[in-house]
């Protein structure tokens, strides 16, 4: 409470992420049963998800690049108002007929979080003091975890006692409540990119994050943790729902239960990250490690209570990451040009989580559940090995400040 009283702007930036994101969740979970429901099979299911990925590829870099050349609050806005009617589409899909209404407002959706996502990023850095990114980006993590838990299982219910008609208004008024709550806040806008005369916006926003990855050693190694871990996370993605049902054989309850853990750890990581102040480069990098070490693990076990606090554990050390590599950028790279930076972050990092669910999904025809586990996380420690060794040849002088 101290931050959001200190950083009233951005707590009702917090306030409109947590209603959207929670709305977002409910339409995901009864989307998903409304699919098995019309086709009784998991194919649509499988096809839903990928529509989601394509969008982020697409739109992601056009999200970043409107963001450092228009208003951020108005970019957020309506983006917000117009995922409404995709939002409430659903509730008009009766048979399989319709099906092609739920793949263009799943792509619709996933079109404006592409947009939206790297937009609201770069906007923080507007909203809030340099000396609180830290913490703000802790309470970003809560957010997520609050999310994850309260979404998914409050959607479940919803779903199971109402019918997903419901929550797909309710995820519709969702957007029109979150954009509501953006318009209280005071516009801020970065100043325009100073470019040379016929250079495009583009060219000269790539040269301009070159010269600074070239200045900055932790720079440079939060894209490369961008560009790398995203390969084996989407193998956790996809292990989380099959551990659940196939190795600890407890059905839905268990998917929920997992994620549940995940957004526990996520939550937990803020308390830690927030009283970071310095080498936050090492910081992060130490918590990969430990990410990697807790997947590898996790692919042993056969207890449900440990694999939960194994889940907590992986979360917890993952949120400290993406808090640390978060705030590397947002302190590094100049604000006119983090909305290019995150639209291109994001749309790197959902591309290749997209393409490694589509690799863990194969493999797992030919690879043991636990085998693949156990891949996934020493990957994430050799990434973490090799990102050490980027980070000791680079000459990196005084430690990392604040």
């Amino acid at each position: 409470m101290t931050i959001f009283r200190q950083e009233k702007n951005y707590f009702k930036l917090f306030l409109a992420g947590i209603v959207n994101g929670i709305g977002d969740r409910f339409s995901q979970v009864a989307l998903l049963a409304l699919l098995l429901e019309l086709t009784g099979s998991g194919r649509a299911v499988g096809l839903a998800l990928a529509i989601r990925v394509v969008p982020s590829f697409l739109f992601g870099p056009l999200g970043g690049f409107l963001a450092d050349r228009f208003s951020r609050k108005k970019i957020l806005m309506i983006t917000d108002l117009s995922r409404i009617a995709f939002a409430v589409s659903f509730v008009l899909a009766d048979d399989r007929s319709d099906l092609w209404m739920v793949y263009l407002g799943t792509f619709a959706l996933a079109a404006g979080e592409a947009i939206y996502a790297p937009a609201r990023k770069s906007f923080i850095p507007l909203l809030v003091k340099k000396e609180n990114i830290i913490k703000i980006n802790s309470m970003e993590q809560v957010m997520v975890g609050a999310v994850l838990i309260a979404g998914s299982f409050s959607g479940g219910m919803a779903a199971f006692f109402f019918g997903p008609d419901l929550t797909f208004w309710l995820n519709g008024l969702s957007f029109l409540l979150a954009a509501a709550i953006i318009y209280s806040i005071p516009d801020a806008n970065p100043n325009r990119p100073v470019r040379k005369k016929g250079e495009s916006d583009i060219l000269h926003s790539l040269k301009t994050v070159k010269k600074f990855m070239a200045a900055s050693a932790p720079l440079s190694i939060a894209f490369l943790f961008e560009f790398i871990v995203p390969l084996f996370n989407g193998i956790d993605n996809v292990l989380i729902s099959v551990y659940a049902v196939q190795e600890f054989h407890l059905g839905d309850l268990g998917v929920g239960l997992f994620y549940g853990a995940l957004g526990i750890g996520l939550m937990l990581s803020s308390i830690i990250a927030r009283r970071l102040h310095r080498h936050l480069l090492f910081a992060g990098l130490a918590a990969l490690l430990f990410e990697g070490l807790f997947h590898m693990i996790l692919s042993q076990v056969s207890l449900v209570l440990l694999a939960c606090i194994l889940y907590i554990s992986v979360s917890f050390a993952s949120g400290i990451c993406n808090i640390c590599f978060d705030s590397i950028v947002m302190k590094e790279m100049p604000r006119e040009h983090q909305g290019f930076v995150f639209g291109i972050l994001t749309t790197v990092s959902n591309t290749l989580i997209g393409i490694s669910m589509l690799a863990a999904g194969i493999l797992l025809e030919a690879v043991p559940n636990r085998m693949l586990g156990l891949i996934g996380g020493t990957g994430i420690v050799l990434t973490g090995l090799f990102l050490f060794m980027v980070y000791s040849f680079r000459d990196i002088g005084q430690p990392y400040k604040s």
